[in-house]
Parts: structure tokens; sequence; C-alpha cells
């Protein structure tokens, strides 16, 4: 909304107060001024003049020389090259020693050797944009109106001494979407009087012309007012207006639909004449759409509407689309005498829709899908038949025809006195309070400490008590408030356990050198079904009602795939190191009609491709497609999340290869699966080795024992190594021959570790060598090589007679 100070100024003495206080003031109480223009772009010494001749170059067939009257005692003579340039015209003369626009400076020349002691301007020349200025205003000289009093300074005849105050309104102020509303709020804000315009009302006319409002759907449009106005002499609007409507941001056409533009931004009403001669009968039906139906509107676009659109017309006919923009075929034309003058309250939901279906905006529709007063929808109707009448020499030719409510009454919103002030923090007087609500202009009783309010219906947002709140305490000044810390219980903040144990598994993975990526919740069955993810809760695949392609048809129930995606997109970028994770939800439905919500699970993945570790002039390269690459980083991160006890079992599934995939247990438990990517899947995405990890999280973390974790000293005593070599069958896991040894050799057994795994036609088919470094130590004295010794000879036989084992 641009607000112009010189219009504001007729209704609210400003006088001591700048554009700038006004500015600042608006911000202190809520409303947001974005700038505030000049429409001075930097004229100076340019004034009316006439033009009294008019004649040829006498060497330049572009060119005039012109005799122009300015005021002095002698006219100027001023060679021009304007197409448009006469005599008898009132034209913006630049003086000698004038300055426009982008610092341009006007002396005395000559041109093909005739003197010019100044310059005949154009609009651009003197700062005006085309967008606000009408079509044979763009091209050649400005020709002024005859009102323009020779000699008389241009800034002051154009309105370029003016400013305008741009307000960023919240959809709640639509109030303020008008001249009389701000008026309101700056009456308010400064404690001024508030001086509306008076309007006469017309008594009824001799003759009538026929004039019926029909409403088929009041919800839509609950108010409807009309006139009928004829004699009208259509033409230029007065430069005053049109001074206004410019600062405004609105082009002027012609004095009719200048008038109607008019007392839209003073009322904040929109309204809108037909040219009565194509309203058959004077007859206007407000209705519904039928589907498919279509109307040429005024900016020539052919529109077809659906039969949620609301449309005028006169039974027949469609004359407009209600509250948006007018239909061409009724627009008022230069020829026209009589007009339909309409001004209706229209429902701001059904305005809204429309437009955003249609894709037009206008400065009606902008107001109306806001809401407007409707109270303000009659006086309007008066305030532009007065100007019709002053300024297009039109009369009256019907009654106001009103169809829908008369009346709209005031709500009454209670605000009590106590409540006010606790929310507000410091205490009030009463009459303060009534104060405030006298200069609102909200009518205000009250009784026992209650006050109550009549909210106006020209303020839409007044509707509950903290509304009323709100308005004392932006009026009373939100920087008179003091500054006061929050009263009551502290409850100091924190992290729950799920939280920690989320944030503890990303650092783990950043410190690791995985990169986390967030996928899309929605994918494709195709690219599911790739992978299987042994759940340990049947599922099924969730179809979206209106997915937006296919490849986001369904909800995911496996992160693995799109990592899979992720990978490949890297690669084929130049990326081809990758070690990347994602920690986000999967959906589980069991019941295949959707009757309930699926569940919700988080998971966690992650993948490795590539190198995991770049070679170095110190060391090879470390391969991130390696299966114990997957598994170190997976017991590293179990660590930090002290989880003992994991348990790997091979296993064979879709997607994965059938040697180097393992389940995840515990406790017989599936927690998640660890593997390498099948070596026909990874071709297929151009990958090379790729090995992948998902794990069920919530069930992962419900074996996390933090609280039991007790912290030891560095050891006292020192330790005895040994060396244990066994031959053992290939298919039995390491991870048994460890447990083993484990449970013979005690607390006395400090660390196991495997550092060494062969196999070949030495060891035997079907057999490996396992190596061993096993440290033993004790807590409380130095161990003596025989108790070692005995210990340690005690595993060897355990694992010989359990598992067949040979020593080496």
């Amino acid at each position: 909304m641009l607000v112009s100070y010189e219009w504001l100024s007729e209704y609210v003495d400003l006088e001591g107060i700048s554009p700038e206080d006004i500015a600042e003031e608006l911000n202190r109480t809520g409303i947001e001024v974005e700038v505030i223009y000049t429409r001075d772009a930097g004229v100076s010494r340019v004034v009316v003049g006439k033009v009294l001749q008019c004649i040829p170059h006498p060497e330049a067939d572009r060119l005039n020389v012109c005799s122009v009257h300015v005021g002095l005692a002698v006219p100027l003579q001023i060679v021009c090259g304007a197409k448009n340039v006469a005599a008898g015209q009132l034209v913006p003369v630049a003086l000698e020693g004038a300055t426009l626009p982008g610092d341009i400076k006007i002396k005395r020349t000559k041109l093909r050797g005739v003197e010019s002691n100044g310059m005949i301007c154009s609009a651009k020349e003197l700062g005006l944009p085309d967008k606000v200025l009408m079509k044979e205003q763009q091209e050649g000289i400005l020709v002024l109106g005859k009102d323009a009093r020779i000699g008389q300074d241009i800034k002051q005849y154009l309105g370029m001494n003016d400013q305008a105050i741009e307000l960023q309104l919240t959809p709640n102020r639509s109030d303020c979407l008008s001249m009389f509303g701000v008026a309101y709020e700056i009456s308010a804000i400064f404690n001024r009087e508030l001086r509306l315009p008076e309007v006469e009302v017309e008594e009824s006319p001799e003759q009538l012309m026929p004039l019926s409002i029909s409403l088929q759907n009041e919800e839509d449009c609950p108010i409807y007012a009309a006139q009928v106005i004829h004699d009208l002499r259509i033409g230029p609007s007065p430069q005053w207006m049109q001074n206004r409507l410019i600062t405004a941001g609105i082009r002027p056409i012609n004095n009719i639909v200048d008038i109607t533009n008019y007392v839209m931004v003073e009322t904040g009403q929109p309204l809108h004449a037909f040219d009565y001669e194509q309203v058959r009968g004077g007859q206007i039906v407000v209705r519904r759409a039928v589907e498919g139906e279509q109307l040429v509107t005024l900016d020539g676009v052919t529109r077809t509407l659906d039969d949620e659109t609301l449309i005028i017309t006169d039974g027949q006919e469609i004359l407009g689309l209600a509250g948006i923009m007018g239909g061409e075929s009724s627009e008022v034309k230069p020829v026209t005498t009589t007009i339909l003058l309409e001004s209706a309250y229209f429902d701001p939901h059904k305005i809204r829709s429309s437009s955003r279906k249609l894709g037009v905006r206008s400065e009606a529709n902008h107001r109306f899908e806001r809401g407007v007063n409707p109270e303000r929808v009659q006086p309007a109707l008066a305030r532009a038949v007065q100007l019709l009448r002053e300024l297009a020499y039109g009369e009256v030719a019907s009654e106001v025809v009103v169809a829908g409510l008369e009346e709209v009454e005031d709500i009454e919103v209670t605000l009590r006195h106590d409540r006010l002030t606790t929310v507000m923090g410091i205490e009030l007087e009463e009459a303060e309070v009534l104060s405030i609500f006298e200069r609102l202009q909200f009518p205000v009783t009250v009784e026992e400490g209650v006050y109550r309010v009549k909210a106006p219906v020209r303020r839409p947002d007044i509707n509950i008590e903290v509304d009323l709140i709100e308005e004392v305490a932006r009026l009373y000044g939100y920087d008179r408030i003091p500054t006061s810390l929050p009263w009551g219980q502290q409850q100091p903040g924190g992290r729950t356990e799920w939280q920690e144990n989320r944030r503890t598994i990303r650092h783990t993975l950043r410190d690791l050198g995985l990169n986390e990526v967030i996928t899309y919740s929605l994918t494709s069955e195709s690219l599911e079904g790739e992978i299987t993810y042994p759940l340990t809760v049947p599922h099924i695949p969730i179809p979206i009602a209106m997915p937006m392609s296919n490849e986001h048809a369904i909800l995911r129930t496996n992160l693995l795939p799109q990592l899979v995606q992720v990978a490949a997109h890297n690669r084929n970028h130049g990326v081809p190191d990758i070690s990347i994770y994602e920690l986000s939800k999967v959906y589980l439905a069991s019941d295949v009609n959707q009757h309930t919500l699926p569940e919700e699970r988080f998971q966690l993945a992650f993948l490795l491709t590539g190198d995991y570790h770049p070679s170095s002039w110190i060391q090879a390269p470390q391969k991130g497609g390696d299966f114990f690459t997957a598994k170190g980083l997976l017991t590293a991160l179990l660590e930090r999340l002290c989880i003992t006890g994991m348990e790997y079992e091979a296993i064979s599934i879709d997607g994965f290869h059938p040697g180097r995939t393992a389940l995840l247990k515990y406790d017989k438990h599936v927690i998640g699966v660890l593997g390498q990517l099948h070596p026909s899947l990874s071709k297929k995405y151009d990958l090379d080795d790729t090995v992948v990890c998902q794990l069920d999280l919530e069930n992962l973390l419900q074996l996390s024992s933090k609280d039991d974790l007790i912290y030891q000293p560095i050891p006292r005593y020192p330790g005895i190594t040994r060396d244990l070599a066994l031959i053992i069958d290939e298919s039995l896991p390491v991870s048994q021959i460890e447990a083993g040894i484990r449970a013979v050799t005690g607390e006395l057994l400090k660390k196991v570790t495997l550092f060494d795994v062969f196999t070949g036609e030495q060891i035997g088919t079907g057999k490996k060598s396992i190596a061993f470094n096993l440290v033993y130590r004790s807590d409380d004295r130095t161990l003596t090589d025989e108790e070692v010794q005995s210990v340690h000879d005690g595993a060897v036989a355990f694992l010989v007679d359990t598992f067949k084992a040979k020593l080496r």
C-alpha cells in the first residue's frame, strides 16, 4: 500500500509531523514501513509554459522553432524535435540553468544555427515512469491540462512534491489498504482529530432507469449495491486526482475509471462501472459460473471458468469476474454516456481461490481477498456518485438498489483489566485504557474492571480479548514497557536419551570420515525391489494417492536403494570415493487396506565405495568397498554406543554378494545387515566394489549400556602376551573360537586380537589357519609365567576338545 502524504493530510492534521515521523511511529505500533518515496527525481527550474507559435526549423526537417510564454516579459525561443508539439499547448519548460533527473543541466545553445533558450520536456525527462502514464503521454512532449497556470512550478502542478509511504501490511491489517484506514491509524497514534470527507446523498431522480439485482448465493455475495448514472462526459480526470493516483501507483485512464480507482484507494472499497447499454434490462444476477463457461476479460484474455468462480451477469451474458476483473463486452468506452456502478462485498475465500486458479491479480481482488469493510459498500458508492457528478457532469438515473444485508453489526469483545496488566506486565490506569480506545474510535463501556468494547467492522482483526490487549499495548508504546525476566519455576533444558544417542551416532560417523545425506521418503517399487532388507515385521509398500511421478510413488521401507542412487550420482559427477550415511525413517504397514497408519521407524544405513583412505607416499589406499573395512567402522560405532555381544551370521539375500553378507543379530533378534552389493547391481550403477550396512536403530539403541559404563584406571601391573595359532574347519566362525577362549581364561585375559587368517593347500581342503594375540594381566599383582601358561594351556585344551582345533 502506497500512502500519499499530501492526501493523508486532508484527513488528519499533520502539521509538525513529517513522513519520517509517520514511518517511525507506524513501525513502533506494528505496521512495517518499507520505504519512503519522493516523486521529485531531481527536477528544478521547470515551469508551465504555453506554446504561442510553432514553425519548422529552416535548416532541419525534424525540428521546430517554438515561441513559448513562461510568464516572463518576453517569450522564449526554444528548438524542439518532438512530433506532437503544436501551438496553443501547455507544456513543461526547463529554463536555462534547470536540472533534470540524471543530473542533466539545461544551457542556452544553438541547434543548426538557431538559438534555443531552454527545453520543452517529455514525461520521461521529468522522471515519470511509463507504468503510471496514459499511453498518449508516453511518447513525445508532455501536454498538460487546461487547468495548468503559465509560470507555475511543474513539481507543484504534477504533485511531484508529494511523498509516498510504502506499507508492508500483514494479511490481518486489511483495514490499512485504504487512505481512510491509514487515517484512522495515524489519528490514533498521534492523537489528532480525524476529518473524513462528507458525502452528499442524492435525491431520487424524476425519471428512473431499470435496475434490479438478484443474488443466487448470498454466502458468496452478502451485499451488492448499484446505481445508474447517465449524461456522463468521458475525458481526462483533473490533474489533482491523477497526481494522487500516480502516487498510489495507479495509472490514470479517464475520469470514470479514475474515480472508481480513487474511491477504492480512499475508502478501501473496490468499485466497477459497467456500460449500462450492455446490461440487458438493467438486470444484475450474481451467481457461480457453469463449468466450462468462458469470458473475455478487460486484458483481452479468454478465460475458462469452473463452477466455483463467482461471476456478474445480466441474466444471459457474463459481464465480469466478481471482485477480480470486468469483462471486455461491458467495458466503459469513450462513447459511453450511461454506466451502472457496482459496489459489493464478496466472500474473501471465493475471490482468493478464483484469482489463483485464473492467474489474475488486480488492486480490487487484492482488497477483496483480505476482506473489505462491509459498512463501506454503500458510502463508497455514494462517494463515487458525488465525484461523477462533479467531474464527469453525470446525473443519477436510478435509486440505489441494495440486495443482501442492509446493516452489519459491530461485535462486542470483553477485556478484563487485571488480565491486561498481567499480560503487559505494567499497571495501567483505567482512564488511560479508555483514552486509548477513544483514540482508536472503539466504543467502550467499563464496569467492575471489565471493558466491553464494540469492535468496528472496519477492523476484522479484532475478535478476542488478546486482540484488544495488543491494541492497548501498541498504542501505549512497546518501547515504554520495561523489560523483565519471566517469573516462575524454571526447568533446565536438555536432550533426551534418544536425542543424545542420535547425536553420538552422527558425531561418530562424521569422525570416521562419513558424510551425511538426506534422501526423499518417496521412492518407486522397482527401486525398492532391488535390495532386500530382512525386516523383523511384515510390511507392505504404501502407495501415494496422487504421485508427482513414478519415481516417487510409494513410501520407502528401506534406505539402501536410495543410498546406492546417491553413490551413482556422485560417481557420474566425478566423485569416485564415497563414504556416506543416512539416519532417517522408513514406513512399515501391515494392513493391506491401509486402515491404520504405518509404523515410522528410524533406520541407520551407510555405504562405502572407492577408496576409504586415499594413497599417500607412506601408505597404500584402503578400499572402502571391502567387507572388513565396513565391519571395522560398525565395530567402532557399537563401541561408542557401549554395545557388545553383536553376532554376525552369514546369509544370502537379494541384492547382496552371496559370500560376503552377514546378518547382525543379538540374542537371536535381527538388528540389521552388513554386506557387499551384488556384482550385477554394482555394474548396473557403474560402481566399484560397494559395501552397505543398515540397522534398525530403535532396536539397536535398546542394547546400549551407557548407564553401566565404568571407567578403568591405567593398568599398574605389566601384562604377558601369548600367540595362539590354530587350524579349524573353514565354516567355523572365528567369533565362536574367540568366545571359547574368553570363557575359559576368565578375568585374567584382557584382550584377544585376530591378526592372521590363511587358507591354502598347505593347510588342507576345507580348513583355515587363524592366529590370535592374547594379553593376560591381573589388576592386583604381577602375574608369573607359570600362572599364565597354566591358563593358556587350559584354553588350548578346550579348543581342541570342543572345536577339534589343531595347534600349529
